[in-house]
């Protein structure tokens, strides 16, 4: 069983609990408050767990060329990207204001640190959790800074390696045990052909004392739930009010309807995915009784001969006898009275020992 820890207070991930549920709002929200704000009631009306949204401090990000560059794309909100970037950047004061919000309605409240200094800032906002977007993972300096908080890690490895991720988890788990890998493609939206579900097995395989979780980026539900059935431990995908809005990420995000739809299906799985043990339950008797099938002879029987295979078939049988796994177990055993044809073989026609051959 993977290893298991405390995610957010109160709320365990790994082993046998719920997948944890994050709605990734990130810049979603067109740089507007309140727009944020019912994003975040709405992943809360929605049922998942946790809102996130993704915290940079730009000039700590992007170099000084990369914030001046002409940005003329029809998802642009400025001229320049720093322009854009600052036109859907939050301050730490509307942070905060964000965070006390969604603990007034009962859902748990991160972002993703985009840089070193944004981790500074979270960790001082007392997130429950840091996560790792995948343009971070293979940043190391800013991996062994973020595990050094000591507060529990959610890490995506989308644009990353095998053998990077192998990496990030030997710079990881000896400051920082509580983390957990995101299996992720970065497109946007990803094709059905990209998503390599598989790889959750062989992070499953590769590092089995931490959950493994999956970031999606696909259109619809389906391959999520896939994901949650292939023992997703934490599930991340975009949320939008309206695929139509302007901006990268809308077009592989979710709406209201099918995140709904989303949460009340991983749920379902889970409630499906049960207990290894195979038996007979109880919600199965009715079909049994009505359809299981016993041993019956197959033509009439005289008092005290033996059991042969050849007297004996399968049927539906009333009442119910030996069931047909047993029908190997009668040959031998002596008969106690006669036996009609197409009677069904019960425990008390027969001796209970078989006869034993004679050497």
């Amino acid at each position: 069983m993977a290893r298991e820890f405390e995610l957010c207070p109160g709320r365990r991930i790994g082993g046998d609990h719920p997948c944890f549920i994050i709605a990734e709002i990130g810049q979603n929200h067109q740089g507007d408050l309140d727009i944020a704000k019912r994003m975040i009631r709405m992943a809360k009306d929605c049922g998942a767990d946790c809102a996130k949204f993704q915290k940079s401090e730009l000039e700590h990000k992007f170099n000084k060329k990369a914030l001046e560059r002409p940005y003329t794309s029809k998802h642009s909100w400025g001229k320049t990207y720093g322009e854009h970037k600052r036109h859907l950047e939050f301050s730490h004061d509307q942070y905060r204001e964000l965070k006390k919000y969604a603990e007034e309605i009962g859902i748990f409240f991160t972002a993703s640190g985009m840089d070193e200094m944004a981790v500074e800032f979270l960790h001082e906002l007392d997130v429950p959790f840091f996560k790792v977007g995948s343009g971070d993972t293979n940043n190391f300096p800013y991996l062994e800074k973020t595990a050094k908080k000591g507060r529990p890690m959610v890490i995506s490895s989308g644009m990353q390696s095998m053998n990077t991720m192998h990496q990030v988890y030997q710079i990881v788990k000896p400051i920082n045990p509580n983390f957990c890998f995101l299996q992720c493609t970065s497109a946007y939206p990803l094709q059905p052909e990209d998503v390599n579900l598989r790889v959750i097995s062989a992070y499953q395989s590769a590092f089995p004392d931490i959950p493994i979780g999956y970031s999606g980026h696909e259109t619809g539900i389906a391959i999520s739930v896939a994901a949650v059935a292939m023992g997703a431990k934490v599930l991340e995908r975009h949320v939008t009010l309206d695929k139509t809005w302007k901006g990268s990420d809308h077009q592989a995000s979710l709406e209201p309807n099918e995140l709904m739809e989303l949460v009340k299906a991983i749920r379902t799985v889970e409630k499906a995915m049960g207990s290894p043990i195979k038996q007979l339950l109880p919600c199965e008797m009715a079909c049994n009784e009505k359809l299981g099938k016993s041993v019956v002879a197959k033509a009439a029987i005289p008092e005290g001969a033996v059991l042969t295979l050849d007297m004996l078939t399968v049927k539906v049988g009333e009442p119910k006898g030996f069931p047909p796994e047993s029908i190997f177990d009668l040959v031998g055993r002596k008969v106690k009275r006669n036996i009609e044809e197409d009677e069904t073989i019960t425990d008390q026609l027969v001796e209970n020992h078989a006869k034993k051959a004679k050497c």
